[in-house]
This record gives structure tokens, C-alpha cells and sequence, in this order.
């Protein structure tokens, strides 16, 4: 049976009138009721007749990149190398595309709905950076929005996000477990024993995998690991400097934190001065990522360099089909151990 606009304003409790209007875009409408709008087109799969629908079926010069947080030099730096991609020949305008950054804020819903508003659009390419919702529904759902993408003619890319389940997205995955393992193994090495660990969200993908080699080195090199060793909190400065507070009040006997990313090892850093703790002297500290700020901290931080700029820029051309995909559809990037001044031996008591 055909879905008309009434089901759908049934279905979202709105009038029909506020279903065109969001659907066109010619009327501001509240955030919250777009959003339970394109939810029900979403559910219902309601498609537009006539000559909207005609226009609609041809693939536009639009090209959406999704991101956690722009403000984040992780995003931004892969969002810029992305959209330095995206014109060139094949689009309708002179070779140009128009690149669109959603910025998520890291909500699950936004990202369902940027991806419901780029289908509607029948954008060119859409691009899905940074690491993905640790949720099997969540992760159901945007699965079965980008096989739809994709059977609309949009070529989807996941650059630094792990392969989409039961879909023909291209995925350039970042190895966090192993750029994880290689830097505790250095820390190890170094004859730390005892590695307090300032970890992100519960539910990213790239906090569990950054986690999960971090570990993995502790075990192999037959650490057991205190439970308390382990806060986890958001990939910012001030989560970084409250959790490694809260480590150094578990285990005051602490000499290194490891941070699940730069931004974060900066709030630790901060943290330990405040304390009266030297970097490496008392404590070391180590990141991950590599973000341009690393190398100018003081000490300059020891760190995984991630190549986000080359990732991104891969990703763009995959995206606008001026480079083939990887074999099988998926490439592994992996990431390279920048040993800097914050970390050292560690003292002897």
C-alpha cells in the first residue's frame, strides 16, 4: 500500500502541512518536531510522487560529511581533507561538489537524522568519520540507512569507523587496538608496572578498542590490572584533568597515565602539575592520535600518529570514485608510536 504525507503526519503527530514544510525546507520548523518528522518518513519509507519525486531520483552535487564534534582537531583535520577531495571532474556545477559537515554532537539520534536528510537529498557521497556508537539497535539502524543510501545511487565511506555490518560501505578502519598495545608495550618496556588509564565515552567504538589493546599489552606482559586503574569520561581537556585526579586519589603510587587521546593527556598533564608531580620525572604521560598540538606540549607528548589528513583524503576520493576501494572493501590504517619527551623510566622509590 502507498504511503501518503497524512501517514506520516499521523504517525509523527503533526499536521500535513508541517510534514511539507519540512520536507521542503521553506519553513522554519522546531528541532524536535523535524526530527519526529523525518523519524516517520524514515519508518514508513515514504517516498514523493509526482514531479518531486522525479527530481528527487537524480543524484545530486551534495556530498555530506558526518562528525562527532568539528571543534575537535580530530574531525576537523579529517572533515577538511575529505572536502579538499570532493571537487574535481563529475560534478554537474563546473567539477564542483558542495560538501556538507553535519555535526552530530555525538547524539545517535542527530546522526540518523543527518543520514535521513542526505537520502532525501539523494546526496552524491556521504562520508562517516570517527568512531562509531558501541549500541547493536543503534547500530542496526544506521546499517539499514546506509544499504538505503547506497540503493539510491550514494556512494557511502567510513573513514576512521569500523565496517558497517550487512552493508557495501567502504571502511578505511583505524587499528586502534594495536596503535593501543604497541604504546602501553612502550610504557612497559620502559619498567612501568603500575598504568593508570583515562579512557572516553563507555559507548564508542574507539574507547572500547583503545581499551581492549591496552589491556591486551598488560596481560601479555603478565600485569594484573587493578580495577581502579580505569576512568572512564569524555575526549576533552577538563575530563582528562578530573580523571586523572580521581586515579591519583584510587592509587597515589601511579607512574603513568595513559589517555585515550591527546586532548585528554593534556587534562592529565595539567592535572599532575597541579599535584606537584613532574612529566616524566614522577609520572609519565602518553596520548593518542598525534593531534598538531602534541608536539608542542611541554614535555612534547609521546603519542600514536594517526594519519588523519592521508585518511580523510582517501576517503574523498573513494567517495567521489577517483580512487578504487580497497580489496574486500575495507583497508586497516594503522598508526605509528611517536615517542616524545613525557615519557620515561620511572623512579625509583
Amino acid at each position: 500500500m502507498t504511503v501518503t504525507l497524512a501517514d506520516v503526519a499521523a504517525r509523527a503527530q503533526v499536521s500535513p502541512a508541517t510534514v511539507s514544510r519540512v520536507l521542503n525546507g521553506n519553513y522554519p520548523v522546531a528541532a524536535s518536531t523535524r526530527e519526529r518528522v523525518l523519524r516517520a518518513v524514515d519508518e514508513l519509507d515514504y517516498v514523493l510522487n509526482g514531479p518531486a519525486s522525479s527530481l528527487a531520483a537524480a543524484t545530486s552535487d551534495l556530498v555530506g560529511i558526518l562528525v562527532n564534534d568539528i571543534a575537535d582537531p580530530f574531525f576537523g583535520i579529517m572533515a577538511g581533507a575529505i572536502q579538499s577531495e570532493i571537487g574535481g571532474p563529475g560534478g554537474r556545477a563546473g567539477g564542483e561538489r558542495l560538501a556538507v559537515v553535519c555535526n552530530t554532537g555525538g547524539s545517535p539520534e542527530r546522526e540518523l537524522t543527518y543520514l535521513t536528510l542526505l537520502q532525501r537529498q539523494r546526496a552524491a557521497a556521504v562520508v562517516l568519520t570517527g568512531g562509531a556508537v558501541d549500541d547493536a539497535p543503534h547500530a542496526a539502524k544506521v546499517a539499514a540507512k546506509l544499504r538505503k543510501l547506497a540503493e539510491a545511487g550514494t556512494r557511502v565511506v567510513l573513514c576512521g569507523r569500523p565496517q558497517a555490518a550487512g552493508t557495501e560501505a567502504v571502511a578505511l578502519t583505524f587499528d586502534n587496538r594495536g596503535g593501543a598495545r604497541e604504546l602501553t608495550e612502550h610504557l612497559i618496556g620502559l619498567g612501568h608496572r603500575r598504568l593508570g588509564y583515562v579512557a572516553g565515552p563507555r559507548d564508542r567504538t574507539t574507547t572500547r578498542h583503545r581499551l581492549e589493546g591496552h589491556r591486551a599489552a598488560l596481560e601479555a606482559a603478565g600485569i594484573a590490572e587493578d580495577p581502579g586503574w580505569t576512568v572512564y569520561g569524555r575526549y576533552d581537556r577538563r575530563s582528562g584533568y578530573e580523571a586523572t585526579v580521581e586515579l591519583l586519589r584510587r592509587d597515589p603510587g601511579l607512574s603513568a597515565v595513559v589517555a585515550a587521546n591527546d586532548t585528554i593527556a593534556l587534562g592529565a598533564c595539567a592535572a599532575l602539575r597541579d599535584a606537584g608531580l613532574r612529566i616524566p620525572e614522577d609520572v609519565s604521560v602518553a596520548g593518542f592520535d598525534d593531534l598538531p598540538f602534541s608536539i608542542d606540549a611541554v614535555p612534547a607528548l609521546t603519542t600514536v600518529r594517526l594519519p588523519l589528513a592521508e585518511a580523510g583524503a582517501r576517503a574523498g576520493r573513494i567517495a567521489m570514485n577517483r580512487e578504487e576501494a580497497p580489496p574486500g572493501g575495507i583497508a586497516t590504517v594503522r598508526g605509528e608510536l611517536m615517542v616524545r619527551g613525557s615519557t620515561g623510566v620511572p623512579r625509583v622509590v
